[in-house]
Order: structure tokens, then sequence, then C-alpha cells
């Protein structure tokens, strides 16, 4: 199903629906709505000095609360500069029945158990100007180069300015926020374009193909709109022809250009690394429709950290207007707690949408809808284990972002405090927004 048509996809109405809507109509949270960091040293770390995270010892700072804190309560990692590293917590098992991590928060006993709600930072800040601002450049931007044409409506609807206005609420410049909700757009704008049914049954020569066999050429272009190849000169005509003839190649090419007014070559070609990234993943999610096969629990959650809102996350500091060095972003405890909110914030994503996602005849996957089938439950229960899911990724950030913000540069600091604003801002969205509304009926 497209990013625009759940919006209009009519509400689930058997068991599912009921227990979509009393968990997410529930925005009540015991999470903080900040990332608090008491005992952070003073002043900047010079950029580039990863050394700060061998040599600091932190103090022990904000972990899980609330509800089911007790079950999820994660050691924090001890930082030190003996070699080598300290070793990860060991990954948490998705419990297989109301047992283990987060039965507190989440246990199923009968079709009337409480719901508890989900534990995420409430947004930091809500400016409804800033927000059509940025809706506004959106959709000039999108009629300029032809995207959504016909459905312009329905992609103001969504509101993804709204969503990049929460998500960044350390950046008030419309212009900033509307680079990053470009590129946002052009990636989700994927899926419509390449991954739906009714996708172009063409090739990018133009010649008849399908859209199953395109998918991986297709994605490669998108590649190259990002990353420009340097052809010989007598085939540069026929690639830019491509390239200005497919919307979606258009609009990575303006949304890159556009944050390339705010971003280092080394801020973009993160971003790039991870929409590669997702490329990836959307070519397995696309093997496993044509396979027609429901992939394990497992499996879907190692697809879902790529697949994810991590490319969105990727350029958090060039909207907030600094730069966080490669050498701290790509650190493995870094890298654990950044794609953690990036698998926690599509677990929001695979709640909100999971009840519009019935019309897809198969083709959507979510966590709820694996779940269910892998341990033969009910669609509610699958549900409450999704949540509880989410909360265990949530609280594992929380515990091990803060020592590791804490030990390291200021520009650390403020990245692993953005993300857990994004995951905040993430959340009102959904909530809000008119393509999750479970309440609505068709």
């Amino acid at each position: 199903m497209s990013v625009l048509s759940r919006a209009g996809a009519p509400a689930a109405t058997h068991e599912v629906a009921a227990a979509v809507a009393a968990l997410l109509t529930n925005h009540d949270t015991s999470a903080p709505a900040t990332l608090l960091l008491s005992g952070a040293p003073e002043g900047p770390v010079p950029q580039g000095d990863s050394s700060a995270l061998e040599r600091a010892d932190p103090p022990r700072l904000l972990g899980p609360s609330g509800l089911g804190a007790a079950a999820l309560r994660l050691p924090t990692p001890t930082v030190r500069a003996a070699p080598p590293p300290p070793a990860a917590p060991p990954a948490p098992r998705i419990p297989h029945g109301p047992k283990g991590l987060g039965t507190t928060a989440a246990v199923v006993r009968s079709n009337d158990a409480p719901i508890p709600p989900l534990y995420c930072p409430p947004p930091m800040r809500d400016d409804p100007a800033l927000a059509r601002a940025v809706n506004d450049g959106l959709i000039d931007w999108a009629a300029e180069i032809g995207l959504y044409e016909g459905r312009l409506d329905e992609l103001r609807d969504a509101d993804f300015g709204r969503l990049i206005m929460l998500a960044h609420p350390d950046c008030d410049d419309a212009d900033r926020l509307l680079a990053a909700a470009k590129c946002a757009v052009s990636e989700w704008s994927v899926d419509d374009y390449y991954c739906e049914e009714g996708a172009d049954n063409r090739a990018p020569d133009g010649t008849p193909s399908s859209a199953e066999a395109e998918l991986g050429p297709r994605l490669e272009m998108a590649a190259a709109a990002m990353d420009p190849v340097h052809l010989p000169v007598r085939y540069t005509a026929q690639l830019e022809e491509a390239m200005r003839a497919d919307p979606i190649l258009r609009a990575f090419r303006t949304s890159f250009e556009h944050l390339s007014r705010y971003a280092t070559s080394a801020q973009l070609a993160r971003l790039r690394t991870e929409i590669a990234g997702w490329f990836i993943a959307l070519g397995a999610e696309a093997g496993w429709r044509t396979a027609g096969r429901m992939p394990p629990v497992w499996e879907y959650l190692t697809n879902r950290q790529p697949h994810s809102f991590l490319p969105c996350m990727a350029p958090i500091d060039v909207v907030g207007g600094y730069e966080l060095q490669a050498a701290e972003y790509t650190d493995p405890r870094v890298r654990r707690v950044v794609t953690t909110a990036a698998l926690a914030s599509q677990m929001v994503n695979d709640l909100y949408s999971m009840a519009r996602e019935d019309r897809s005849q198969g083709r959507e996957f979510n966590l709820p809808t694996v779940l269910a089938a892998e341990e033969k439950c009910s669609r509610r229960e699958a549900v409450l284990r999704t949540a509880t899911i989410h909360d265990e990724l949530v609280h594992r950030f929380e515990a091990e972002a803060a020592p590791l913000a804490a030990a390291g540069s200021a520009e650390l600091r403020r990245f692993l405090i953005g993300l857990w604003a994004w995951m905040g801002g993430n959340r009102a969205w959904h909530a809000d927004s008119k393509r999750y509304d479970v309440t609505e009926r068709g």
C-alpha cells in the first residue's frame, strides 16, 4: 500500500482495530521530554576526538522508569580506556508469550487486559505555523518537479512538514527544515513509485519489462541521482535524459542539491550510505513478496533496522547547524544506539499503520502481522507484544545513549539528544496524522 493511499484505506473492523486504537490514543508516558545528562562535561571536546568516549567514566544517568521499568532495566555500559571495548549487552530475545522482558508493561491475559501507553518521549515543541511553512514548501517543490502529480492534496494532508518540524526542535529555520523534508519525501515516494502495485512496468530506458524485475535497476538509478555518475561523454546525454524523465530521480537530485547548501560533503556521504542500506532492505522485502514468504521475526527485524527512519535521522546535525564527526558517528557503541532509535521509531510506524494495511492483500509487512504468523497468537496479542518490543528498544536507547553523550563531544551529545527528540516528534506526528487515524471509518 502506498505511502499516501494508507490515508484512504477503510479502518480495520476486527479485533485489531480496537487494540490499536486503545494503544495509540493513549498518549500518556513517563518518558522524559529530554535525554537528561546530569554530570555531562562542560564545554566541547575537540571535533573528531573520539578518544573522549574511551577516557571517560560517566556517572549513572537517566535510565528506564515507569511501566515495566523493573523488567526492562538494562545495565549501563561501562565506557573505559582498557581494551578491548566493553561487550554490548546481549541482544534481547523477542518474548514468546507474556513472559520475560517487558511483561509488566504488556501482560496479555484476555481481551479485556489493560493496554498501557507506549514508553516514548513527548514532542519538545509544536509550532503549527512553522509546520505549515515547511509543508507549503514541499507542495510547491513537488508541483515543480512533477512528484505526486494529481495527488498533491493527498501529499498536503499527509503533513510531512509537521513531522519534520516536530522531529527537529532545535531548528526554527524553515528552509533548513524544508531541505530535510524534501529528502524524506523523496525516500518515502520510492515505495509509491517503485514498490507498490501499479508500479511502472517499463525499464529505465523505456523498454517493456516488469516492476518486480526493474526494482533493482531503478534503485541503482536513484543512487546515481544522489551520487552523480561520470560517464564517457558519448553516454552522458542518455543518462541525463533518464534522470529528467523520472520524478523520483528528479526528487532525489533536487533534494540533495537543497541539502548541500547546509551539509558538508561528509554529511551528504553519510546520508547516501544510510539510503544505500535502505535500498538493500527494499530488495529483500521485494524478495519476500515475490516468493510469497512470511519472514520469521528475527529476519523481519533485521530488515527493519536499515528499512526504518535511519535515513531521516542521519541529517539531524545538518538541520541543527553543526557536524558530528565520522569518528563518533561510526563508533560501534554510537552506532548501536543510533540504530536502536531508528528501529524503535519504525515499530511506532508498524503499530500506527497496521490497521490500515489490511487491504494490501499481503503486500505489507509489519511486526504484529509477522509475530501473529510465527507465534500463532491473536493479532491483539501481537499488537501488545510489538508495543513491548518498542518499549524495550526505547529503554535501551535511554540507558546507553545518556552515558555516551556525557562522555563524548558536544556534537555527539547534541546528536543523541536530537535522536531522543526525533523519537518523540515521530510518535506525535503518527498520533495526529490523517494517514494513521484508526478511529476513522472509510
